[in-house]
């Protein structure tokens, strides 16, 4: 499933294009085609024909890890989920297998989503908020301090790496850069979120802020059959590498399952022992 860094380097693609694919942003959405109508959470096929049709795109960013296309009168949410993934192709291209919506915009050019496991969902929304209310804090948002991380990790004794995978904690994060932070942060993935002291707090969002950031700046990891274009998988410090030195000390990186996730730590940085300190 694509993360943070990877929906950040879709809307980015999107809005402002690229070598080979045009941005979407000041083009009227002309005709669509809804082919499975339950890819719609909100509202029903038909009304989302007659509703979308000639809004201008104005901008597309992201929260968490759904993209969102600000239009003339209303919002469109994507969340792309296991395997969604959002094509631009000449107008008039039949449609793919696996295709569930397709836009026709302003340029001759479409806007397919294409989902295989058919678990992406798609919003057209008066209200951006109505979707996205239940979502936690951007990890990425200046605003946000290690105060307010501290804060938040002591009112849970949740563990961390299950409880940072929860959107409602911190928006965005999912299996790949937990991992990568924990491991940066020395963190163990099993530490209770309320034993952590403030210099721990502050190492982690300032670990969890770096792999974000180094993910986004090399377009996000290429492991997925459907994410594509991203080089991050190349400088994984654990994720993925059982077996393998860690990179800071040389100890093979070893696999746990942690709420039925693949979890990849390092046994001597991130000791299984959990004393407050920093």
């Amino acid at each position: 499933m694509p993360e943070l860094p990877e929906v950040e380097t879709i809307a980015r693609l999107l809005r402002e294009g690229g070598q080979e694919q045009p941005a979407l942003v000041g083009r009227y959405i002309l005709g669509v085609k809804v082919l499975w109508a339950r890819t719609l959470a909100e509202p029903s096929a038909e009304e989302f024909e007659h509703r979308v049709l000639k809004q201008e795109i104005e901008d597309i960013r992201r929260r968490g890890k759904f993209l969102i296309f600000r239009l003339s009168r209303d919002w469109l949410l994507l969340h792309l989920r296991m395997s969604g993934d959002l094509l631009v192709r000449p107008s008039g291209t039949p449609p793919a297998p696996h295709d569930r919506l397709v836009l026709e915009l302003e340029g001759n050019i479409q806007l397919a989503f294409n989902d295989a496991r058919k678990f992406g969902r798609v919003w057209l929304v008066s209200e951006v908020d109505t979707v996205v209310e239940q979502l936690g804090p951007e990890p990425l948002d200046e605003a946000f301090t290690a105060q307010d991380l501290y804060d938040r990790l002591h009112v849970t004794r949740r563990q961390l790496k299950p409880l940072l995978l929860d959107q409602t904690f911190m928006a965005g994060l999912g299996n790949i850069y937990v991992d990568e932070a924990l491991n940066l942060a020395k963190l163990h993935p099993l530490v209770p979120a309320n034993t952590l002291s403030q210099a721990q707090a502050g190492r982690l969002l300032e670990s969890i802020r770096s792999v974000l950031q180094d993910g986004i700046r090399r377009n996000g990891a290429s492991i997925d059959w459907v994410y594509r274009g991203g080089d991050f998988q190349n400088y994984f410090r654990v994720y993925q590498r059982t077996g393998q030195p860690c990179p800071d000390c040389g100890t093979p990186v070893e696999r746990i399952v942690v709420g039925q996730r693949g979890t990849h730590f390092c046994p001597n940085c991130q000791p299984a022992v959990f004393p407050k300190g920093g």
